[in-house]
């Protein structure tokens, strides 16, 4: 089950807004309508009147988002880990509680309440003058286990006649491979590729049998198809990650860096005091640039047939070219046709 996933098993998402309360000055402002409307419409439900006209000034509250992922097939009574992000202007949440939240899914319904102490791992500290010092993130917490389902999340994998198992890694030799060591162990047409990324499998509708069938299927040993090797950039921080399988076809390279300087001063032109009988002189503002370009060294290297990562992230080491310069230096190799990867920029 390591190259597939099983429709039917999956993970589910909840996500609430709740109140964190106990907060040393450091909740929402003022500002903030949602929090006050929040805490009176609260007060209300425990029976305590507040005149709707009357803003409360409320320090220790701040609104928060409450997020959460419950497991596949998870059952009423089970604890589940939250997550709770500040959604006003609160400074920190360092040493708060969440009330009662309950957490909704998709299709509105609630299926978990949470409730608890933060554990907030950042922290942040201000002086009178305005100078403040934070470290990591301290309007983010966690509650471990701060969570109780209250209602058990709607599975059809025990309702379907067949298995479907989807491919993470979508590739016709795989789906093919899983097809034959399923019908060599259970019998002929059991399973059957539909494509390159979905393999459908008749299975026992008891679900005692499903669940034994299921572990057969778990310990099967399949030799997956050739995966394309990746290169993958992150253009926002410069970073260049190669598989080791990248291999780059015999090809010549040549990469120069232009760089253009342009330096503006500014000079004040003062004329002498005026002689007799001739005209004032005026004070201007004279303004001289100078430009410079430099085209850098265009060293050109050929690579072999067949090189090999190690080989690549030599050579192009050797130019002292950038992690950007790299980008542009294997986009050109795959456009070229040189390059036995897949690119990929996130």
């Amino acid at each position: 089950m390591d190259i597939v996933d099983v429709q039917g098993i999956r993970d589910n998402q909840l996500v609430g807004y709740g109140l964190v309360v106990g907060l040393d000055g450091t909740g929402d402002r003022t500002q903030v309508r949602f929090t006050s409307q929040s805490i009176v419409n609260m007060l209300k439900q425990f029976g305590v009147q507040v005149d709707g006209r009357i803003d409360p000034k409320l320090k220790n509250v701040a609104a928060v988002a409450v997020h959460a992922t419950v497991p596949p097939l998870a059952s009423p009574g089970q604890t589940i880990d939250i997550t709770v992000s500040s959604l006003g202007d609160a400074k920190s949440l360092r040493g708060g509680t969440l009330l009662m939240t309950p957490l909704r899914a998709v299709d509105g319904e609630i299926y978990a309440v949470g409730q608890g102490n933060l554990v907030v791992g950042g922290v942040s500290a201000q002086g009178r003058n305005g100078t403040s010092v934070t470290i990591n993130v301290p309007t983010v917490g966690n509650i471990p286990n701060g969570a109780l389902l209250e209602a058990p999340m709607e599975s059809n994998f025990n309702d379907n006649e067949e298995i479907v198992l989807n491919l993470r890694a979508p590739s016709f030799m795989t789906a093919r491979n899983i097809e034959r060591q399923v019908n060599a162990l259970f019998g002929p047409d059991v399973a059957q590729a539909d494509s390159s990324a979905k393999v459908r499998i008749r299975a026992p509708q008891s679900n005692r049998e499903r669940v034994t069938f299921m572990s057969m299927l778990e310990e099967l040993q399949i030799e997956q198809g050739r995966k394309s090797p990746r290169v993958v950039f992150n253009s926002r921080t410069g970073t260049v990650v190669m598989g080791g399988d990248v291999v780059v076809r015999k090809a010549a390279v040549s990469h120069g860096n232009l760089t253009v300087s342009i330096i503006e001063q500014e000079y004040v032109s003062q004329p002498n005091a005026p002689m007799w009988g001739q005209g004032q002189g005026e004070t201007v503002v004279i303004s001289d640039s100078k430009v410079d370009i430099d085209t850098g060294d265009g060293h050109m290297f050929v690579w072999p047939e067949g090189i090999a990562l190690e080989e690549v992230v030599r050579a192009v080491n050797s130019l002292g070219a950038s992690p950007m310069d790299l980008m542009a230096i294997l986009q050109a190799l795959d456009e070229a046709g040189a390059l036995e990867a897949e690119l990929v920029v996130i």
